[in-house]
């Protein structure tokens, strides 16, 4: 729920700070004063549009942030969006906050971090329905009504299971599509495959064999170098010359004379058997040089092997993969490929035997979940109207209209009185497309709820959808504007009261703007807003109010003075209070 909004240089607002009550939230005052503005601001932060126009005169940018207090089941909604988006989970906390500059530029931030402004509105969606924002109502947009319809009617499990179905039935068809490629791409493919097989296979490759090839070729193309240098080492260390004195040999005296030191001072002991070490690791060293010396040779036949190894490793490299390891990966999948292919006929046969399974199995399904939809939209229409009648929109009609789109691949619905079934055109919710509809007033065609033209009458069904709708609807924040236009004092009334319901099932937080006294008097919290010149500039100040600023608020707006306004307010807030202690 919205538990804070501050704002700062918007508009006529020059900084604000507004903590929302959980339940309901009302806010009055004279026209003008800054109420839309506030909303606006949230509209804003939510991911609206808005220009520089925003931006209070004489300031650099306008910023506002919101902060919102999520439940479980919304932190369990938004995590997979923020880890998608890479950001900060704060568990039951989550802030909004959007700058607009003088220069044009907009920055939308969640938790601290920059982000799109399709993130923002996306997050909005989840947080937030403003009336008046048309963008944010998510009532009004078709494709949100089947859902709900779904959650009304408790059918969420059996629209999951057909959309299972059809998961299943998608791969399916994704593998038939691959499989019916014309005879001749599936010739020239098998063609294509067996060469790339053959080709490697003949390569008899082996993994590591590369770097050996290059460390073999070093060795033959420098053997000259590296005879001399061994001999050079061997001549040094053992001695080739019979009138050179070797290392082994001027060791051997150096360990002798140690010897003799040892013998007459025991603590160089340590000292000739560190020698005796070295002279035992010089003859190693001289048996594997000569070890090695025995295999060099000058073999251009085998440097020329080597190069033309390395000449076709290259060459597969180019065509298959960056090492000896892809290249062979790629020889076995272009074997599954071709083991496909060789047995497509036959995987044909059972793909197609398996697709018609699937749609008919999900014609059937989808056709009892259309007729407990159905049944459940009779039932929601009836709850609707009776609320509207309420609202003092008595001969208001609603319904949930279907329709169905004829395919020919769709899946196979039986229809009643025929012989054949009639193939629809389905998706991961079944065959029906639904939308609510509405006609306002008695006489009137009913029409889609975008299109519903009175302002007030928009919002009092609003009202009446979400009330019908509470335990199903997961938007936590309703916010409402010009909810009392057009109606009276008594209604004002009932409608405050299913207002302030709303926002008692511990699911909805309800924040509206009214002018009408009898509907706020039944708010949790309200605020006044007012607006103040001082140094020849306008500001928006709002203020809590108390009981007795409640009174005095109320008595105003009753348009009427003295103690018979004070009388008034007080009838108002005693009758809000005897409805409230009957109803928790």
């Amino acid at each position: 729920m919205l538990s804070e909004l501050y704002i700062r240089d918007f508009a006529i607002i020059d900084e604000l700070r507004l903590r929302f009550a959980p339940g309901f939230n009302v806010m009055t005052g004279e026209t003008g004063a800054g109420k839309s503005i506030i909303l606006d601001a949230v509209a804003l932060v939510l991911g609206g549009r808005a220009d520089t126009t925003v931006i209070r005169s004489g300031c650099s940018q306008a910023y506002v942030e919101a902060t919102f207090t999520l439940s479980p089941g919304l932190q369990a909604s938004l995590s997979p969006l923020l880890a998608q988006e890479g950001l900060e989970d704060d568990g039951d906390t989550l802030l909004l906050a959007r700058e607009v500059r003088e220069n044009g530029r907009h920055i939308g931030r969640v938790n601290g971090r920059a982000v799109s402004l399709s993130v923002l509105k996306e997050l909005g969606d989840y947080l937030v329905d403003v009336h008046g924002q048309g963008e944010h109502l998510s009532l009004l947009k078709p494709r949100a009504h089947l859902p709900l319809l779904d959650s009304y009617a408790g059918l969420d499990g059996e629209r999951a299971a057909v959309g299972r179905e059809v998961s299943q039935l998608r791969a399916i068809q994704r593998e038939l599509a691959d499989l019916r490629r014309n005879e001749r791409t599936l010739a020239q493919r098998v063609d294509l495959l067996q060469f790339q097989i053959n080709e490697i296979d003949a390569a008899n490759l082996r993994v590591g064999e590369e770097e050996e090839l290059r460390a073999e070729r070093t060795r033959l193309a420098n053997v000259e170098h590296l005879i001399v240098h061994t001999n050079e080492a061997l001549s040094l260390l053992s001695g080739l010359d019979d009138d050179a004195r070797s290392a082994i040999d001027l060791l051997g005296q150096a360990e002798r004379a140690a010897g003799q030191l040892a013998r007459l001072d025991q603590s160089q002991t340590a000292l000739l058997e560190r020698l005796e070490g070295l002279t035992f690791q010089l003859n190693e060293v001289t048996a594997d040089l000569r070890h090695y010396q025995e295999q060099l040779e000058f073999n251009p036949q085998r440097l020329e092997y080597v190069e033309e190894r390395l000449e076709l490793l290259a060459r597969l490299k180019r065509k298959y993969g960056a090492d000896v390891g892809e290249i062979l990966a790629t020889r076995d999948q272009a074997a599954a490929e071709l083991e496909t292919i060789t047995h497509s006929e036959e995987r044909i046969q059972e793909l197609v035997a398996a697709e018609d399974s699937y749609l008919h199995r999900i014609g059937l399904m989808a056709q009892a979940l259309s007729l407990k939809r159905q049944a459940a939209a009779w039932q929601l229409a009836a709850a609707v109207e009776r609320e509207l009648t309420e609202l003092n929109m008595a001969g208001a009609r609603f319904e949930v209209r279907f329709s169905h789109q004829p395919d020919e691949n769709g899946v196979f619905v039986p229809a009643e009185g025929e012989a054949e079934p009639v193939r629809y055109a389905f998706d991961q919710t079944g065959v029906d497309e639904a939308e609510f509809l509405i006609s306002a007033n008695p006489g009137e065609p009913l029409k889609p709820m975008a299109r519903v033209a009175s302002g007030g009458e928009t919002a009092r069904l609003m009202l009446a959808l979400k009330t019908a709708l509470a335990q199903v609807d997961a938007t936590p924040t309703l916010i409402f504007d010009e909810i009392d236009q057009g109606i009276g004092g008594r209604v004002g009334g009932v409608v405050g009261q299913k207002l302030w319901g709303l926002a008692t099932d511990g699911r909805h937080q309800t924040i509206v703007v009214t002018h009408l006294p009898q509907l706020a008097g039944f708010g949790d919290c309200h605020f006044h807003v007012s607006k103040q010149v001082s140094d020849g500039r306008t500001t928006t100040l709002v203020e809590t109010l108390d009981r007795r600023g409640r009174l005095q608020e109320l008595a105003a707006m009753l348009g009427t003075q003295g103690d018979s306004a004070l009388d008034g307010a007080e009838s108002i807030l005693a009758h809000a209070a005897r409805v409230k202690g009957r109803e928790t």
